[in-house]
C-alpha cells in the first residue's frame, strides 16, 4: 500500500496545504456549476421541488465510499490511516439539528455559503458572517458547556464498528438507500417540481390566443 500519500511521507505539510487548497477550489467550482450558489435552489429541496442537492451529495457519498473500499481491497489505500473525526453523539446530533434549521431558514449550508460569497452574492456573505459570529460565540462559551460538548464521546468509530458489520455490507446498504432516494427524488420532482415554461408560451400569449382565433373565425 502507498496511500494515503501524506501518511506515507510522499510529501510534507507545506505541499499538503497546497494540495488541499487546489482540491478546495475544484470542489467549490463543482458546487457552483451544480447551482449550489443559489439559496433558492438549495431551499427548494425541503419543499421536494428540486432534489439536485440530494442527487449530487448522494452521488459523491457513494463514489467516495466505493472508491475507498475498492482501493483498500486492491492494496492501494490503507483505511486504518484515514483520519476519522471523533464522534460525540449527543452534541453532534444537536449541532446537526441547529445547522439543519439554519439551512432551511437561510438557504445555505456552510460550504455553499462560501461558494455564494465567492461569486458575489450578498446573502451568502451575510450567512458567512453569521457563521463566523456563531463560531466566536461558541468559542467564548465553550468552557461553560464543555461537559455538554464532550458528552456521548465514542471515539473514532464508523458505522461498521458501531453496528458490528463488515464495511462491504454497510456499503451495500448505503448504495441501496441511495438508489431508493434517487427514485424518490425523481418522483418528488415530477409531483411537486416547478414546471419549466415552454418557450414562447407566455401568459400574455396564452391569453391572447382565444381572441386571435375568434378574430380569424369571424
Amino acid at each position: 500500500m502507498f496511500a494515503p500519500l501524506y501518511k506515507y511521507d510522499y510529501f510534507g505539510v507545506e505541499v499538503s496545504y497546497i494540495i488541499a487548497f487546489v482540491i478546495g477550489i475544484l470542489f467549490g467550482y463543482t458546487l457552483e456549476r451544480a447551482g449550489f450558489s443559489s439559496s433558492r435552489k438549495l431551499a427548494l429541496q425541503f419543499y421536494l421541488r428540486d432534489m439536485t442537492v440530494l442527487k449530487v451529495m448522494f452521488t459523491a457519498i457513494v463514489v467516495a465510499l466505493l472508491g475507498i473500499l475498492y482501493l483498500n481491497l486492491a492494496d492501494v489505500l490503507d483505511m486504518s490511516l484515514i483520519y476519522i473525526n471523533p464522534t460525540s453523539l449527543w452534541p453532534q446530533m444537536l449541532g446537526g439539528l441547529i445547522m439543519g434549521v439554519g439551512f432551511v431558514i437561510g438557504g445555505y449550508c456552510p460550504g455553499t455559503s462560501l461558494v455564494a460569497s465567492t461569486v458575489g452574492k450578498l446573502d451568502g456573505m451575510m450567512y458567512v458572517l453569521g457563521a463566523l459570529f456563531g463560531m466566536f460565540i461558541y468559542g467564548e462559551i465553550f468552557p461553560a458547556i464543555k461537559s455538554i460538548a464532550e458528552s456521548g464521546y465514542m471515539g473514532d468509530v464508523t458505522l461498521s464498528d458501531w453496528l458490528h458489520l463488515r464495511p462491504g455490507l454497510i456499503a451495500f446498504f448505503i448504495v441501496i438507500m441511495a438508489l431508493a432516494m434517487f427514485v424518490f427524488a425523481e418522483w418528488a420532482e415530477k409531483r411537486f417540481g416547478e414546471k419549466e415554461p415552454v418557450p414562447g408560451d407566455t401568459p400574455s400569449t396564452a391569453a391572447s390566443t382565444p381572441q386571435s382565433m375568434e378574430e380569424k373565425i369571424v
